[in-house]
């Protein structure tokens, strides 16, 4: 059976009840109009089971060493100074529509910071995509801060946190869900990073893909 992530459910049954509704409304008309409203409900059936597709939430073995928080592909690997961080490894990863839209931890540690930001949804591939809607998690770990970006693209409308300020969050742990297709940015500090696992184009699982080994 096909479980479903929290804050997903909402829509397949909305889809699924307008799939139904719009159905049953086409037994009490009749020819053109009946065959019209059938096409309707085929068309809302296809996108309930695309739902589904979207936000299943399947279980996750999870890695060693720094893991994967998205699903998806490696768009940008990229040495950078951080405000938050300092001198870091941001890692982005792009989630496309047919990607498990669940994000996880990649590593223990305690949320210190969650905070919304409003504004566009602008493709999440693109370089204005920096000013999207996007929620900001400040993780503090035994080798660091760490800091994870969820990017809300062009479907992607709503992001879904599962964490609060002061949670104590495990390693592979869900931490929210983004709706459709979207990025996340990873940041690691620089000089706790022992080796990257991972390249440009390298596609990964949330959970299970170990993105870092880090020095001890």
């Amino acid at each position: 059976m096909i479980r479903i992530a929290d804050g997903g459910m909402s829509w397949v049954l909305a889809s699924f009840a307008v799939t139904f509704l719009i159905a049953g409304l086409s037994f009490f008309t009749n020819d053109f109009l009946a065959f019209f409203l059938f096409l309707i409900a085929v068309i809302f059936f296809v996108i309930s089971c695309l739902l589904i597709v979207f936000f299943r939430d399947p279980e996750r073995s999870i890695g060693q060493g720094i893991v994967a928080v998205a699903d998806g592909k490696i768009r940008e690997i990229q040495n950078l100074q951080d405000a938050d961080v300092g001198e870091c490894l941001r890692i982005s990863t792009f989630m496309n529509i047919h990607n498990v839209h669940v994000n996880r931890m990649p590593c223990s540690g305690n949320i210190v910071t969650l905070m919304h930001y409003p504004g566009g949804h602008v493709p999440a591939f693109q370089k204005e995509s920096d000013a999207n809607e996007r929620v900001v998690l400040l993780i503090k770990t035994d080798f660091g801060m760490v800091k994870i970006v969820q990017i809300a693209g062009t479907v992607a409308r709503r992001i879904v946190p599962y964490v609060r300020v002061g949670s104590l969050v495990k390693k592979g742990e869900k931490i929210g869900l983004i709706r459709l297709g979207s990025r996340v940015d990873l940041y690691l500090p620089a000089q706790k990073v022992k080796t990257l696992m991972v390249h440009m184009s390298d596609r990964i699982k949330a959970g299970e893909t170990t993105i870092a080994e880090i020095n001890d």
